[in-house]
């Protein structure tokens, strides 16, 4: 048998496992945050503490100027929150958590279907983050448009990379099969 047959049974394979564990973690660390602020919200809510003023003790202790248009959207956004129902919240948070380690699960045990879910939930919020930031572009919603498509881009490439490598594999070995080496 040749070399080249050899090279050929081989086909080139990327190594997609420190990727896929870096997208894993930030998803684990999505869910983690919006867990601790769901319960950090119910904390404020449940020992009746005004949230404007908590937000503004917030600005306060990080020595943020109260009059930055960052600072008024926190102040804002405390007093919209609220308004908003507690269980509510928190069955959100937990929805949002558990797909977040789900996905994280899939991707760290490079699952395909924890791929596929990272390529489909991140696509979601695409539209979504556009419309932010074409509403309001701050370097915010840009960083996070931008880390979002290039995750969705990568994991769809991870699952491109897969799929010619499976397809390259089987024509590889129907030809070593074909020719009888």
């Amino acid at each position: 048998m040749s070399t080249s047959h050899i090279v050929a049974a081989r086909p080139n394979r990327h190594d997609h496992h420190r990727g896929l564990r870096t997208v894993s973690l930030i998803e684990a660390t999505k869910g983690v945050l919006v867990l601790l602020a769901a319960f950090g919200f119910a904390e404020i809510i449940r020992h009746n503490i005004d949230l404007e003023d908590a937000a503004e003790n917030l600005l306060y202790f990080f020595h943020i100027d109260p009059d930055r248009r960052l600072s008024h959207a926190l102040v804002h956004a405390a007093g919209r929150m609220a308004d908003a129902d507690l269980l509510t919240v928190l069955a959100i948070a937990c929805v949002y958590s558990s797909l977040r380690f789900i996905e994280s699960y899939g991707l760290w045990r490079q699952r395909v279907w924890g791929e596929w879910l990272a390529i489909v939930s991140g696509a979601v919020y695409l539209p979504f983050e556009l419309y932010k930031l074409i509403q309001r572009p701050t370097m915010v919603h840009w960083a996070i448009l931008l880390i979002n498509i290039a995750v969705v881009l990568y994991i769809a490439w991870v699952r491109w990379d897969e799929i010619k490598t499976r397809t390259e594999s089987h024509r590889a070995s129907a030809r070593f099969v074909e020719h009888g080496d």
